[in-house]
């Protein structure tokens, strides 16, 4: 009953309850104490799940294996690996668990755990970063003669792959037959997942075709990590091939996937494929702001400055305009040298509600400065710098670089004092900059002035500067 009312998130009756055993005189067991605790620590509220543990523990019950398992799992779930390692050393040392009290010890150290015990404890011990821990579990599961399940030998071939030991995950994977154990979905998902994390993209697909050969159903999440890393490898050929069969099963292709599923296609030189694809997602209302700020940056950073263009335009046809789109849409706009539409893009968004951060400044400035417009440049670097998003001295330096380059060097010793007034450090690269450029100009004087400034500033030198030539 207990369980049921848990399961059903009526904490108020659950108390209740637990008030009516103890008026009844009904005692509370191990399991009674696991169901608490289980219930409490898998709705995320683990506040409560560890009262009821000190309950138990007040009241001198001392848990039983499976009560230690669902603690253990209760710490890893909230990623205290350290405290899940310490509450089992303490029941296998036999740690009296009645608070206060020195009772005997009765060492369990001998005993023989469950193998979702071991699976539990193996996991957390791996994602504590106790690995060879993790392996002498798993080697005492083995000498005790305990039968080894699918679940545990899963958690051993990710923790393999995971620290490095592919060759181990694949060679465990190999003797599952000799443990009498039968590779599910989610072994072939692991290894598929690991081999690509290590660049073995094949050796992934021949996993993806074995699960298939042993009439083991792959499930979405095998297709679309195949398939993402087909897609970032522009691998045309097997992508489609997986996507039709994907089709064929009625299975989903996840907005990220359809954005890496994009790029491949603009980076393959595949533009109406790619069109046709970002519209097939974005007439379904399947692609959000994060995704449609992907589609534009495939489009912009090739160049195709048109395309990214209608790509933002559907994304505000959606209301999903986020600062994410604006950004990417202006770096595409400079990429494509459309510094007028960058411009008046930027402008645009307080019309939408969207507030300018760091990277929609600092991309406009650049791209402007780049561009030989420095006087652009420096009005909209005023904004930022009224806008409190001015940290370091790096917009003012590529501005102050644009108008050397131009040869204004009274507007760029205008705009460095005008940084200094702001209380904005100087550093060696900007010192660089005015060396450098007077140094080109000849007027050896202003150079001097600018090395000298370093040397006050305790600033170590920077070999782009050209000192030598100067003092010779």
């Amino acid at each position: 009953m207990l369980c049921t009312l848990a399961r059903a998130r009526k904490w108020d009756l659950v108390e209740s309850l637990w008030t009516e055993m103890n008026a009844k005189g009904v005692a509370p067991v191990n399991s009674t104490y696991g169901t608490l605790i289980d219930a409490y620590s898998k709705r995320g509220i683990k506040e409560e799940a560890l009262a009821w543990l000190q309950t138990m523990q007040s009241q001198g019950i001392e848990p039983d294996e499976v009560t230690i398992g669902i603690v253990v799992l209760l710490y890893k779930r909230a990623g205290e690996f350290q405290k899940a390692q310490e509450f089992f050393r303490r029941w296998i040392r036999g740690a009296p668990f009645r608070l206060g009290v020195d009772d005997k010890l009765v060492s369990h150290t001998n005993v023989c755990l469950s193998s979702h015990t071991y699976a539990t404890l193996i996991d957390t011990y791996g994602k504590g970063g106790q690995f060879r821990i993790a392996c002498e579990t798993f080697t005492r599961i083995i000498r005790q003669g305990r039968s080894l399940n699918t679940v545990t030998l899963n958690t051993m071939i990710h923790l393999y792959g995971n620290c490095g030991r592919l060759r181990q995950a694949c060679l465990l994977f190999q003797k599952m037959g000799e443990f009498r154990c039968v590779p599910d979905t989610w072994t072939y998902n692991i290894l598929i997942s690991l081999n690509i994390k290590n660049n073995k993209v094949k050796l992934a697909a021949k996993y993806f075709a074995r699960m298939k050969e042993a009439f083991i159903k792959a499930d979405v999440g095998s297709y679309q990590t195949l398939l993402y890393a087909y897609s970032t490898r522009k691998m045309v050929r097997e992508a489609e091939e997986l996507i039709q069969e994907m089709g064929k099963r009625d299975l989903e292709i996840n907005e990220f996937t359809q954005s890496a599923l994009t790029r491949m296609y603009v980076e393959s030189g595949m533009l109406e494929q790619s069109s046709l694809w970002f519209k097939r997602f974005h007439l379904a209302g399947n692609i959000n702001s994060d995704c449609y700020s992907a589609n534009i940056d495939a489009y912009g950073e090739r160049g195709y400055t048109l395309a990214a263009e209608k790509v933002f335009i559907c994304c505000k046809e959606k209301k999903k305009l986020t600062v994410l789109e604006f950004n990417v849409t202006i770096k595409a706009y400079g990429i494509g040298k459309c510094y007028d539409k960058a411009c008046q893009l930027f402008d645009s968004m307080k019309k939408f509600g969207v507030v300018a951060d760091k990277c929609s400044y600092s991309s406009l400035i650049h791209i402007l400065a780049s561009a030989d417009k420095p006087h652009i440049a420096k009005s909209y670097l005023k904004k930022m710098q009224e806008a409190g998003l001015v940290s370091d001295c790096v917009p003012y330096c590529v501005v102050i670089s644009s108008f050397t380059k131009l040869g204004q060097f009274e507007m760029a010793e205008e705009l460095y004092k005008e940084m200094l007034r702001y209380a904005v450090q100087p550093d060696v690269i900007i010192y660089g900059v005015f060396i450098n450029a007077f140094a080109d100009a000849g007027s050896v004087k202003e150079a001097i002035n600018y090395v000298n400034e370093i040397r006050k500033a305790g600033l170590p030198g920077n070999p782009t500067i050209q000192v030598d030539s100067i003092i010779r």
